[in-house]
This record gives structure tokens, sequence and C-alpha cells, in this order.
């Protein structure tokens, strides 16, 4: 009876782990995402929440690896279709690998980009078949998906102003052309409009500060413990 009391004892304190939560930042270049994570991130971990910042593709040794190929430059003869199975073969190592384990463990995973980013950019972006993307995203996330979609809007016009003070073109997508772009960000808006309960739209051409505040209310009003 003492152990089975134990055990019961054991049972009961591992249910008390609440699971984490999994915020994604979505939209095309530009649009602020790297410097709103942080900023979301540090604002939460001041509560005491422990964070966990990812990003895509990337976040496994594996991922890195997918990464470089995807990224680089060279890789111009880069079909469609290869470019699409890389991302999702990378996401599908950081959801086992990183996500799902940090998700039961009570931690809160802020990533940038995840699958939405498939559909917006090799759905819409590439045109490729939206159906067999998602067919993939099954097999690659499995049931892994994101408590909360922060997608930061950007023209595309203003999206260039910014990139272009960045200086040289960095990676493979940096050469894309502005139909292109606006394809993307025409895809992301749809994808919000079809999951409003999950993608929150939120205007990047405000002040940094006050896209920092609207996102962090959402997120506490949305998934406040």
């Amino acid at each position: 009876m003492l152990y089975n009391r134990n055990k019961q004892k054991e049972e009961q304190s591992a249910d008390l782990t609440e699971p984490g939560r999994l915020i994604t930042f979505e939209g095309i270049d530009g649009a602020g995402k790297t410097t709103q994570m942080l900023l979301l991130s540090q604002r939460l971990e001041t509560e005491g929440i422990p964070v966990q910042i990812l990003r895509e593709p990337g976040g496994t040794r594996i991922g890195e690896v997918i990464r470089d190929v995807l990224l680089d430059k060279t890789y111009a003869e880069m079909c469609m279709e290869t470019e699409l199975l890389l991302f999702e073969a990378a996401r599908a190592q950081l959801v086992r690998e990183v996500i799902q384990p940090d998700l039961a463990a009570g931690q809160w995973v802020i990533c940038d980009r995840f699958y939405d980013s498939t559909i917006a950019y090799q759905g819409y972006g590439r045109a490729l078949d939206q159906t067999a993307i998602r067919c993939i995203h099954r097999l690659a996330v499995g049931s892994c998906k994101p408590d909360l979609t922060i997608l930061l809007d950007l023209p595309v016009a203003c999206a260039l102003a910014r990139l272009s003070k960045r200086g040289h073109k960095q990676d493979r997508f940096d050469d894309e052309s502005i139909a292109f772009m606006q394809r993307t960000r025409d895809g992301y808006l749809s994808l919000a409009k079809s999951e409003p309960e999950r993608i929150v739209v939120i205007d990047a051409t405000k002040p940094e500060e006050d896209i920092a505040e609207q996102i962090y209310r959402i997120t506490r009003e949305g998934l406040g413990t």
C-alpha cells in the first residue's frame, strides 16, 4: 500500500507540470520578427516564464546543416520541390528533438517561422500545390500546432526599404522578385483570415515599442496562466 500511495503521489506531482506554449512569428523578410521575439521573451522571462527561442530552418544540428543548404546562393539550381522537402525535413527534426520535449517540460517556445511560412512562401510564393504541402506538414509536425501566431504584416515596399539597409544580399531568398514577395504577403493574409483564432495580424509599420506592447498584451490575454 505504501508503494502504491507513493506512486500515486509521484503521478499527481507529474500532472502539476503545465504544458508549455508554442508561439510562432511570421511575416515577410524585413517585418521585424527577430526584434519582437526578443522583446517578448525578455518580458516573459521577467515574470518567471521559461522561454526558448528557436528559428526555422535550424535549431538542431541536422536543421542547421539543412539551413546552410537552403540559404546558400550557390545552389541556384535548387528546384521548388527540393526546397519544400528540405524545409519540412528541418521542421520535423526540430519538432521531435526540441519543441515537443520543451513543451512537455513546461517551457514556452517562441519560434521564428513555422509551417505557415511554408504555405506562404512555397504555396503562394512558388505556387506549389497547397493540398500536397499540407499533407507533408502532417507528416513533419504531427499534432504539433502553435498556440498563437503573430503575423507581422508589412507592405512589400516598406520591407524592401528596410532590407536595402542591410547592405549586400545575404541569401538565396534575397534574390526573389517583388511579385514573389507580394504573393507571399498575400498568402500570409489569406491564412490569417482562415484562422483568426490563432493568427493575429500586427501592423509592422508602427513604432517598435508600440508593436512590442501590443504583442505582449495579446500573448498574456490569450495564453495567460
